[in-house]
């Protein structure tokens, strides 16, 4: 890959919500082998966090773990302040973190509603402002959202979990075009389906992802390899021209009758 595609994060700091598993990690340690500095969120269980931590340092980064529930205005300044107080700075945010209740729509209640839509939409909202002055005084600065194809499909069991999601695709459209003129880059990755520990969560998973597998063209779903290669390419100099997109990262599952 040249040079200007795979961009040299060295003095670089990103910050990853809900990165102690799954597409969180890989986008980690990806950006770490660049020479970025990560500062690594989690929740509940620290354990992964601690993983992701050492694989970002095996890879070349520096780490730094950081507990905060993102759906809190308050915590995802903290985790933001973190980064700042260890690293100095943030020049990449990216909010992965996600969760959700899976059931039908109309059994959901507002409680459940809204720790979905903070924790998977509000926290892009409060982080980006937290992280866009500092982005605006070096003039530069990448912003990535994480999104799923439940922002334009319907899918069992994931309503508000797809408005949340579709959420996070305009909020990013609206913070590019504010942004751009900084220097700063804000563009979304939506994931076809990929096989991490979240799936367990839906009913009747197993089947869902037998008939899926089957009716993607490339055999296969993608991996969380594959979604922090497109990441760590939007983190490029090559992807600054790329500005308030949805890059549809599914193995052709979408285009499919």
């Amino acid at each position: 890959m040249p040079a200007h595609v795979t961009p040299d994060l060295k003095g670089k700091t990103a910050v990853i919500t809900g990165s102690g598993r799954g597409i969180g990690s890989a986008i980690a340690v990806a950006l770490a082998g660049q020479g970025a500095n990560v500062v690594v969120n989690y929740f509940r269980n620290r354990a992964p966090a601690e993983q992701t931590a050492a694989a970002v340092e095996e890879a070349g980064g520096r780490a730094l773990v950081v507990k905060a529930h993102v759906g809190r205005k308050e915590m995802v300044e903290h985790l933001v302040q973190e980064a700042m107080d260890h690293f100095g700075g943030v020049d990449i945010f990216i909010g992965n973190a996600a969760s959700g209740v899976p059931r039908p729509l109309l059994e959901q209640d507002d409680r459940e509603w809204d720790w979905t839509v903070d924790i998977n939409a509000r926290s892009i909202f409060h982080g980006v402002k937290a992280v866009a002055p500092y982005m605006k005084e070096k003039g530069w600065g990448r912003i990535i959202g994480i999104s799923s194809m439940g922002s334009r499909r319907a899918l069992p069991n994931y309503g508000v979990v797809g408005v949340s999601k579709a959420a996070i695709e305009t909020l990013i459209r609206y913070f590019a075009v504010e942004l751009a003129p900084c220097g700063i880059t804000c563009n979304v990755i939506s994931p076809g389906i990929v096989l991490t520990d979240a799936l367990a969560h839906f009913p009747d998973w197993q089947a869902h992802i037998a008939a899926a597998r089957e009716r993607t063209p490339i055999g296969r779903f993608v991996t969380p390899e594959e979604i922090a290669a497109v990441a760590l390419f939007l983190c490029s100099e090559a992807a600054a021209g790329i500005v308030g997109q949805t890059i549809i990262v599914d193995g052709g599952y979408e285009i499919m009758p």
